[in-house]
């Protein structure tokens, strides 16, 4: 368990706890390297936007409560957060 101020993304949140997080747009939401599934507290995160459904829908291993860690916000709910095994970036090269 990670204590994460709120307003904080959950990538910067990880990553401030030594949690290594693929980040490779370095959190401009260009890519979906930081794809995690939310598995409590999906609800307490902001609405996405259009531009990260549109990159969600290209991550590998999509789920209903995917989110780009960079653009998930940390709320007032605790969070449940699984780091997908793949990314995209990864599967591509042949890992």
């Amino acid at each position: 368990m990670i204590e994460a101020p709120r307003g904080q993304s959950v990538c910067d949140a990880l990553l401030d706890h030594d949690i290594e997080i693929e980040h490779a747009c370095e959190k401009s939401c260009a890519c979906t390297t930081c794809h995690v599934v939310v598995r409590e507290g999906f609800a307490s995160l902001g609405e996405l936007d259009d531009k990260e459904e549109d990159l969600l829908d290209m991550a590998w291993g999509l789920e209903a409560t995917s989110r780009l860690s960079c653009q998930a916000i940390v709320g007032e709910e605790d969070l449940v957060v699984e780091i997908p095994k793949y990314t995209i970036n990864h599967a591509s090269e042949n890992h």
